[in-house]
């Protein structure tokens, strides 16, 4: 729904900025009053675009998962204390055409408190395994494809990867993790 909102604030600020435009070069050539409720209008619709923005990059979290269609992957993986354990998950978008993304949600059975701390585009090579007990190692690979390994070993009480970035730059989620990586 936000989507389509941005989509069409986006088509009415930039209708707006050309009539704008054609008017303010039109009031400067004949001498005419500067156009204030078309320029305000404009403005607006500025104001409202970055607002947008701003909420959705430095305001993100995995909320905006769709679990409409998501569907389970490999997990659970248990640590070898079973302190932890972990679960992958697909979300396929775009359509016919689309592709899928996967995630992997930690889930802390002492705090019974779960999160997420893996988003990426999944890879036909896809896999995960524990080194330790706060070590855990995700194979997120094309092998025919140079560039797109998505893998990584993280610290799950204190690391996240995001591979857009979102989780990183996020206000709500600098509380939890120490360190976030992203391509």
């Amino acid at each position: 729904m936000l989507i389509l909102f941005t989509i069409f604030t986006l088509l009415t600020t930039f209708t707006l900025f050309l009539l704008f435009t054609a008017k303010f070069i039109y009031s400067r050539v004949k001498s005419k009053a500067f156009p204030k409720k078309l320029f305000i209008a404009t403005l607006t619709g500025v104001v409202l675009l970055f607002s947008i923005y701003i909420h959705r990059v430095y305001f993100f979290s995995f909320d905006r998962i769709n679990d409409e269609y998501t569907q389970k992957g490999p997990g659970p993986i248990i640590s070898p204390s079973e302190k932890y354990s972990v679960n992958a998950y697909y979300e396929p978008y775009g359509g016919a055409v689309g592709d899928v993304n996967v995630w992997v949600e930690k889930t802390n059975h002492e705090e019974n408190k779960t999160n997420i701390v893996y988003y990426a585009d999944a890879k036909s090579d896809f896999s995960m395994q524990w080194k330790d007990e706060k070590t855990l190692s995700i194979i997120n690979d094309e092998p025919d494809y140079p560039g797109s390994d998505r893998s990584i070993t993280l610290n799950i009480e204190k690391e996240i990867y995001h591979e857009n970035g979102w989780a990183c730059k996020s206000i709500l989620m600098k509380n939890t993790y120490e360190r976030c990586y992203q391509d």
